[in-house]
């Protein structure tokens, strides 16, 4: 997978990158490398990103194989190059991996990821994310913070026959150091401009031959890079904290068990959009976001004859609030807060073995989760006037209304319970060169929401400009809707091990799945339409319609290779993929005088393309590189008021690039102990930003660089991401007949120190 391991560079356009800019960047590359080059050296050979080795324990995953063998498209990234690119969550992975895209936007909150032209910003994911094999439950908590990663892998296409929900586009594995295999102290400190800080703090050690313990703290934080117009405070503060605790304990040679427990806490300022009309960010009421959540897993590992029993269980929870001034507007149409708390539990016990050229793996899943969420919608002087008075009053204007109360609330509550199990089954038969690969899934879940949605106000009606008729405005609706979802996963596989080690060829055909659910979003808009019955409006909607939808289904059908040449030194990747949606899950935005987002089925969906990658290294230095082309588009797509048939897939890039090269030297004899310099571009886009193709973000490219000094157990680095300081949009919408984006950051740059001091 050619990934350049750049230091913590990155750039990104919003327009076509200009030559002058793109210039710019490659010269100062160009001005780092040699300048770092001079003096008598010995070569270091850059660190590959694919292997990580571990003096006792190796971190491995209890359902995958050796990569390189895969039927399926991977990308792996290990400790030296997560570090090198200053990745310490899956935001910052965006673009390595061919057709892998996650935007920057909104606030932690908004973790969306594309692949493959697939992806949905709201509710379930089509990607899932699994720390140390403790799948997350929740799409909002996906993005946090997190040091010590010692590898990082992104599986693309559908995973669903092994890890179940939330898998059908893809899969990130990530997995954290052990302190079985390293013990010591490492220290991090980072400070860039815009007041961007990153502190961390941590210890590993061992209290016995076989038991081992770690504690890990981070803080981090930013003033941002936006700024509030109307009021001049700042749009994209934060401040986080984390806590990670992980044990490791092997109490024979047999049995090994991991117990790891997570607390993160993140504060921003978030949801910096800026208005196309004025070109500013300018809103009246206050956005933020707030989360704490805290994840324990435990894994258990028993090797018996011919046989590996692993059990991962895990407890999460939840407790975020989301603000929005949600007109985005420096009037007072409305405020949206979404408080929640949400309880998770999950259980996977896996049994896998062999015999001879048979290997099988199978397992059962279950979990469970229960949410508690207020989501109170405050209407404003504006909001009133616009949205309730107006209409009524156009259609009679002999007798005018006007509501009592110029600020009044629509309540929302609710009670969100869902669970599910499933039993899966894999196995794989080697036939000489050729290994034939069949699984099977059965997938079991249960949505439900239980709702109480409230008002009570009050207008009246005017006539010849005295009042005519007072109207009281009462609604206490309660009710609980259900669904349950059934699924049969196949997968079919074969690859052929090419001769002399040279890698493999490999087609599948693979059946992905998500389940459907409630969107609890709209019942804002439903409120509202209640209450505008009393004025004589009547309702337009079907409840379940309105806030259910259906589950997205689709088959992957997928060739490619993984080839070795020249010893390992150079690895090539492609694949080739055609994936037919049905009911694919698309958030759009209502029309009209309405807000919020909503779940929609689109009829039918194509998509196909093409993945590359490869990595070469030559003495001191590795060069990586990757690219992703998807065509998206609608088969069938009728909204009832638009045929969209033709149209492509908005929000997913029709392409993705990463480049990158790393220079290494190392000396002796001397306090400087080793010289880096890294250097990579990223490019993603065309981005359509609506289903009619009439908004996007063109594609554009964005520049990296950094160069280390190392001293020994100290290592000191100056880097800078979009260096040419190009613009880009990472998120567009019209919400309320306005429309609304939110730029990428411009130029950053800062110094970085890391201390490891390991224990003898």
């Amino acid at each position: 997978m050619f990934k350049f391991l750049i230091p913590s560079f990155s750039i990104h356009s919003n327009k076509h990158l200009s030559a002058r800019r793109l210039t710019l960047g490659v010269l100062l590359v160009a001005a780092i490398t040699p300048a770092l080059a001079a003096g008598n050296t010995a070569p270091v050979k850059a660190e590959a990103d694919t292997v990580l080795t571990l003096r006792e324990v190796s971190v491995t995953g209890i359902k995958g194989g050796a990569l390189a063998n895969h039927d399926e498209a991977v990308t792996s990234l290990g400790e030296a190059a997560l570090q090198r690119l200053d990745v310490v969550n899956i935001k910052q992975a965006s673009e390595i991996a061919p057709n892998f895209y996650i935007p920057a936007y909104g606030s932690r909150m908004t973790s969306t990821v594309y692949v493959r032209g697939l992806g949905a910003r709201i509710d379930q994911p089509v990607v899932g994310l699994n720390i140390d094999n403790v799948p997350i439950l929740n799409k909002d908590n996906f993005d946090f913070d997190l040091t010590d990663i010692a590898r990082l892998e992104i599986l693309r296409g559908p995973q669903n026959i092994l890890y179940g929900r939330n898998t059908m586009g893809g899969l990130i594995n990530i997995y954290t150091l052990s302190p079985l295999s390293w013990q010591g102290v490492r220290l991090r400190a980072t400070y860039g401009n815009h007041n961007t800080y990153k502190a961390s703090a941590a210890i590993y050690g061992r209290l016995a031959p076989g038991l081992g313990m770690g504690l890990n703290l981070l803080a981090t934080g930013t003033d941002g890079f936006y700024r509030n117009e109307y009021n001049n405070t700042p749009a994209g503060r934060e401040r986080d904290w984390s806590a990670r605790w992980k044990t490791a304990w092997r109490p024979a040679e047999n049995v090994m068990v991991e117990n790891a427990a997570t607390l993160t806490i993140a504060r921003q300022n978030g949801y910096p959009y800026q208005s196309v009309a004025s070109g500013k960010i300018a809103y009246n009421d206050t956005c933020y976001y707030r989360r704490t959540s805290f994840t324990d897993g435990l894994t258990v590992k028993h090797r018996f004859r011919g046989i590996d029993f692993s059990s991962i269980i895990s407890f999460q929870y939840i407790d975020d609030d989301m603000t929005l001034d949600q007109d985005f507007l420096p009037v007072d149409y409305f405020t949206l807060t979404q408080a929640r708390k949400e309880w998770g539990v999950t259980a996977d016990f896996v049994a896998r073995g062999s015999k001879g050229a048979y290997r099988w793996l199978g397992g059962a899943f279950g979990f469970g989760k229960r949410g508690r969420m207020s989501a109170p919608v405050t209407f404003g002087d504006y909001g009133i006037t616009n949205l309730l008075e107006a209409k009524p009053t156009q259609q009679n204007p002999s007798y005018p209304l006007r509501w009592d109360e110029r600020s009044f609330l629509l309540g929302s509550d609710f009670t969100l319970p869902s669970w599910g199990a499933s039993a899966y089954h894999e196995s794989s038969l080697t036939l000489g060169d050729w290994n034939l690969t069949l699984g099977l899934r059965f997938d079991w879940e249960h949505a439900a929401i239980d709702y109480h949605s409230h008002c009570e106000s009050s207008f009246t009606y005017y006539h010849d400009g005295e009042p005519y008729r007072n109207v009281p405005v009462k609604i206490d609706k309660r009710g609980a809707l259900s669904k349950d979802f059934f699924q049969l996963l196949p997968k079919l596989s074969v690859s052929y091990t090419l001769p002399a080690s040279a890698g493999n060829i490999y087609a599948s055909a693979t059946k992905g799945y998500k389940a459907g659910g409630y969107n609890t979003q709209m019942f804002s808009q439903v409120l509202q339409q209640d209450v505008m019955e009393f004025t004589g409006i009547n309702p337009d909607y079907d409840l379940e319609e309105t806030i259910g939808y259906d589950p997205e289904k689709n088959w992957t059908f997928e060739a490619g290779a993984h080839l070795s040449f020249l010893g390992g030194r150079l690895r090539a990747d492609a694949a080739l993929f055609w994936i037919e949606c049905a009911d694919q899950q698309l958030t759009v935005f209502p029309e009209g005088d309405t807000t919020g987002r909503m779940m929609t089925n689109a009829g039918k969906s194509r998509s196909r393309g093409v993945e590359l990658s490869g990595t070469f290294s030559a003495g001191d230095w590795e060069f990586r590189a990757s690219y992703g082309h998807t065509d998206a588009r609608f088969r069938e797509f009728d909204n009832g008021k638009a045929d969209y048939s033709g149209n492509t897939v908005p929000y997913a890039p029709a392409n993705t690039l990463f480049a990158g090269a790393t220079w290494g030297k190392s000396f002796s004899g001397m306090a400087l102990t080793g010289l880096t310099a890294q250097a990579n571009v990223r490019g993603v886009g065309r981005v359509w930003w609506d289903e009619a193709n009439t908004v996007s973000q063109p594609f554009y490219c964005s520049v990296g660089a950094s160069a280390t000094a190392d001293f020994g157990d100290l290592a000191v680095e100056l880097w800078a991401d979009n260096i040419t300081a190009t613009q880009y949009d990472t998120f567009y919408f019209v919400s309320i007949r306005n429309a609304f984006l939110q730029r990428g950051p411009g130029a950053t740059f800062g110094l970085t120190a890391r201390w490891n001091l390991e224990f003898d």
